[in-house]
């Protein structure tokens, strides 16, 4: 009889697959809300970092943005520079204000050229800085520090306005 020979294998390791072909171009959608932004977010997953924008009440068919990679952030109505640390920068535009447009009062606890009340970008792979810029005229304006130029999408997903920004070009 003869031996039988026994084979230890490991476990395949699960491979991540990350989307490609977003880009690092400008995108826009030109509608707008009344109803007001209440809140900003990040998140980090496997392929990458994740800015949301929270509109509650807000149709996903008015909400409107533009994003764009900036050399700087000029907050609207002023023209005030508004530093924003990383290799590149994306100005995020959501056309919906930070303030309850009957009565003026703030509805998103932010400051002017501060970083994002709650986030913190410890360990995140290509957020470097988040910065509210300002409410102007309907328009709510943020700094969006990254390690460098990296593509990016938008998404409408519900009452949100979400950014992506992937960790590599591949």
């Amino acid at each position: 009889m003869g031996a039988t020979l026994a084979v230890a294998t490991a476990p395949a390791q699960a491979t991540t697959t990350c989307p490609t072909g977003w880009g690092s171009l400008d995108k826009s959608r030109a509608v707008g809300t009344t109803d007001s932004v209440t809140n900003a977010r990040t998140g980090r997953h496997a392929c990458y970092d994740r800015l949301v924008v929270d509109i509650p009440g807000a149709d996903k068919a008015e909400l409107g943005y533009s994003v764009r990679y900036v050399g700087q952030v000029y907050q609207d109505g002023s023209g005030r520079v508004i530093p924003v640390a990383g290799g590149a920068v994306l100005e995020v535009r959501v056309t919906a204000p930070a303030y309850d447009i009957d009565t003026g009062s703030p509805t998103y606890p932010a400051r002017s050229g501060r970083t994002l009340p709650g986030v913190d970008l410890d360990g995140y792979r290509t957020f470097r800085d988040a910065r509210f810029v300002g409410s102007f005229e309907g328009d709510t304006q943020f700094g969006l520090g990254v390690r460098a130029r990296l593509p990016f999408r938008v998404l409408r997903v519900d009452d949100r306005v979400v950014v992506d920004v992937a960790h590599t070009w591949r």
